[in-house]
């Protein structure tokens, strides 16, 4: 069979291609796989060290922020306590203008006041702040901010059970926190301020809410974001590695798309060739070659087949009374039906030689060998059968001399196997026991079967047959008897009747139809005798 040798390469180069693309995918999944497994591992010690990082800062804030606030506390009360009282001569009067006085230092409402200022001039991550609503006549009003309002009439409806209250706020770029607890009267503070020229209230009692005071801390939200900062590597270094490994799967999906494309168009043109050749090769041969990959070298082996062989009488002159599209339909039509008969009994057809077919039983599957031989001759009995039903339906088609076969069986020692070179091979069979099949078709009769003694031994308890006169053939060297089918008459089909055959020295004329079972024997008595005659033996009829 012709081979496109184009489309052979192209497998080629799809096998190398899908070899090539799964050795690129197997290392592009090996650093996908790596860099997976690192991004994994990556993720605990990335949040460890962001966690000591965060808790370091605000260690660190913390401290920073304690040190200036204590600091400034310290300066606080050495300008305004310490300073003053030692120049005072170790006299303190406690008063709320402490500065216009020897000795006076600030009561403690002035002092939380002007220590609030004097943190927010230190620093502003921190801020204090105490509030009345109640000031002393000299001080400027406070500005409440709507939280410390509400806090105020909080605490003043529940100014024992409620110590504490907190506001969260803050924008996109930082983050505040304020805590408020109240400030309640005590006895000398409600002794002075009743009795202070400049106390707006003079009927404070004790445990009354005087004021609030607030710490404010606050934080830019950058500062925290930055304390996250192997999280946030981590996260990038994610983000690369979700991107190259996306990327690289795209990229292989691609490939392999194109691959699978070619894969299949490829595998579409290896069913197309497998389905062309197994019209060429026994069925058998065909599986065992393509699907357990045997019989692919050159081999053979001696084995007991029952071989097969069929020709077609007169075939030559029957193709001159034909036309060659006529022929070809008829032949075809003869080969399919007679293949499909040959597959059903599990026959291995080994050629077709121009009219005559070839084939046989015991390998590459054996039954055994009276089995094979069984399995042969019934597939000849079938087919003869057929024939018959044909040549009806050829004759209505208008051809009046349509195929009558002949059929020769053997049973023998054969080799079989695959014959040939390295670049072209032939499964078949060779052997006298298979030639001896041929012999054995060319004594039978049209329509009729020779089977070997070999082969009759095996069948005799199921298909009638009649030994002939022992035979010698050329190329065989045993006296050889051959056994014939016994038809049943009532198979036979009534045909025209035949014509006269007439000639110098011959008159022949026989109506088939209106023979009965002892005319026909009797015919053929005569017939045999006169061949006896003519091939100058003197046989006894």
């Amino acid at each position: 069979m012709p081979v496109d040798r184009r489309n052979a390469c192209d497998s080629g180069d799809v096998g190398a291609g899908m070899a090539v693309g799964t050795g690129r995918w197997w290392s592009g999944a090996a650093l996908q796989s790596g860099a997976i497994t690192l991004v994994v591992l990556l993720l605990p010690i990335c949040v460890w060290l962001d966690l000591r990082n965060l808790s370091d800062r605000n260690l660190r804030n913390q401290a920073e922020t304690l040190n200036r606030v204590v600091s400034a506390f310290r300066q606080y009360y050495s300008t305004n306590v310490v300073s003053r009282i030692m120049d005072a001569g170790g006299a303190a009067h406690p008063t709320n203008l402490y500065e216009d006085r020897p000795g006076g230092i600030p009561i403690p409402a002035t002092l939380s006041i002007e220590l609030a200022a004097a943190l927010r001039s230190e620093q502003d991550s921190v801020a204090y702040r105490f509030v009345s609503e109640y000031p002393f006549a000299n001080r400027a009003s406070h500005n409440l901010t709507e939280f410390e309002r509400s806090a105020l009439r909080r605490f003043e409806a529940d100014p024992v059970g409620l110590a504490m209250l907190t506001d969260v706020s803050g924008g996109l770029r930082d983050r505040q926190v304020t805590v408020a607890t109240p400030v309640l009267m005590g006895g000398g503070c409600v002794t002075c301020h009743n009795a202070h020229p400049d106390s707006p209230k003079t009927d404070w009692k004790i445990g009354d809410v005087r004021g609030i005071q607030t710490f404010t801390v606050s934080q830019p939200l950058t500062l925290n974001i930055w304390s996250f900062q192997w999280i946030l590597t981590y996260m990038a270094f994610s983000a690369l590695v979700a991107v190259a490994v996306s990327t690289n799967l795209f990229k292989r999906a691609r490939e392999f798309q194109a691959l699978s494309r070619r894969l299949i168009e490829q595998n579409s043109f290896l069913s197309e060739v497998s389905r062309v050749v197994s019209k060429y090769i026994p069925t058998q041969v065909f599986d065992a070659i393509f699907r357990s990959g045997a019989g692919r070298g050159i081999s053979t082996e001696r084995k007991k087949l029952t071989v097969f062989f069929s020709d077609i009488r007169n075939f030559t002159a029957t193709t001159e009374q034909l036309q060659p599209e006529d022929l070809t339909a008829i032949l075809n039509e003869y080969f399919s039906e007679m293949s499909a008969i040959a597959e059903a009994h599990g026959a291995t057809i080994d050629k077709f030689i121009g009219d005559a077919i070839v084939a046989f039983f015991g390998d590459p599957t054996s039954q055994g060998v009276r089995e094979d031989a069984r399995a042969c001759v019934r597939m000849a009995i079938a087919m003869q059968k057929r024939l018959r039903e044909l040549n009806v339906i050829w004759r209505d088609r208008g051809y009046e001399h349509p195929f009558q076969v002949r059929i020769g069986i053997n049973t023998g020692i054969c080799n079989v196997g695959n014959f040939g070179s390295e670049s072209r091979m032939d499964y078949t069979i060779i052997g006298a026991e298979a030639n001896l099949a041929a012999r054995l078709e060319s004594i039978a009769e049209p329509g009729g079967i020779v089977m070997s003694y070999e082969t009759w031994v095996h069948v005799r308890d199921e298909v009638p047959a009649q030994a002939m006169e022992p035979v010698r053939f050329k190329g065989i060297a045993r006296e050889v008897v051959p056994y014939r089918w016994l038809t049943d008459d009532r198979e036979v089909p009534v045909v025209p009747e035949d014509k006269p055959a007439v000639g110098q020295g011959m008159t022949v004329s026989i109506d088939v139809a209106d023979l009965d079972g002892s005319g026909r024997l009797e015919i053929e008595r005569i017939l045999v005798k006169a061949r006896d005659v003519l091939r100058g033996d003197k046989g006894e009829g």
